[in-house]
């Protein structure tokens, strides 16, 4: 599933290359014609993302709201577009400020679906603050993290507590600052969590400018690839078995809460 950098990036690109200006919406596929046809024609005013949820903002007050899933993906396509490819949920064609046109297609999202304002507060109502947000309240995910059993593993992947944190930048972010994903939350110390936000904020930054996540440090970027040679490296995520790239230590697997948990025994004691 696509962490919160990709929906940042997606908005961002999304608001220079379409935003302020009329986009024609369809839906080949079909499962979206009704709310394309009250979208059609209208300006697309603004794109944000909050955690792992995309939203346009049409200057009619109707906000469109995206949840790619494990699935979702938008592909560009140059325009005048080629017929679509496999099961296209949303086509958007515009030209946006900068007058060059421009048109994505959305595949196989978990949710598309057409909301007004008070459901849209209702839902980042439900979310905790997310890292690449600039009005973002680290505090208020630690309001709940102090008060927790809960692992911290479990934790920073609850979207209520934090937003936009997924698999990956769970099990590194914890390695990077030694810290056990099976450690009660209450049993973080308040400047350990304001270490792990800062540096979420840093990497998570990284990982939209570049389109990729970059969580080794340069002194540590070198020997075996990752899980795949055409992915960054990574210190534990997907690397069970292996040595730690500090300690040498075999990297641990277990699964907590139905998600695959990584980490390495030595660098993060219980």
């Amino acid at each position: 599933m696509p962490e919160g950098h990709t929906l940042h990036r997606l908005a961002e690109l999304h608001q220079q290359r379409l935003a302020g200006a009329p986009v024609r919406v369809s839906s080949p596929q079909g499962r979206f014609a009704a709310e394309a046809a009250r979208l059609d024609g209208q300006v697309l005013a603004g794109a944000e993302a909050w955690g792992k949820h995309l939203l346009h903002h049409y200057d009619s007050g109707l906000v469109v709201h995206i949840h790619l899933g494990l699935y979702g993906k938008f592909y560009e396509s140059p325009v005048p577009m080629p017929a679509p490819v496999g099961e296209v949920r949303m086509r958007l064609i515009g030209a946006g400020n900068t007058g060059d046109p421009y048109g994505v297609d959305l595949r196989g999202p978990n949710t598309c679906e057409i909301l007004l304002d008070p459901e849209v507060d209702a839902l980042t109502a439900r979310l905790g603050p997310d890292p690449l947000r600039p009005d973002a309240d680290p505090d208020r995910a630690w309001h709940r993290i102090s008060r927790s059993q809960r692992s911290i593993g479990s934790l920073l992947m609850d979207q209520k507590v934090i937003a936009g944190v997924g698999n990956v930048y769970r099990a590194e972010i914890l390695f990077r600052h030694g810290i056990s994903p099976q450690r009660p939350g209450a049993k973080l110390s308040h400047e350990e969590w304001q270490a792990i936000w800062s540096d979420l904020v840093g990497l998570m930054k990284v990982g939209v400018r570049g389109g990729v996540m970059v969580v080794v440090r340069p002194e540590h970027d070198h020997g075996a690839p990752s899980y795949a040679v055409d992915r960054p490296r990574t210190y534990v995520y997907r690397r069970a078995g292996d040595p730690c790239r500090l300690c040498g230590t075999a990297v641990l697997y277990s699964v907590l809460e139905g998600r695959n948990l990584f980490w390495c025994p030595t660098c993060q004691p219980r």
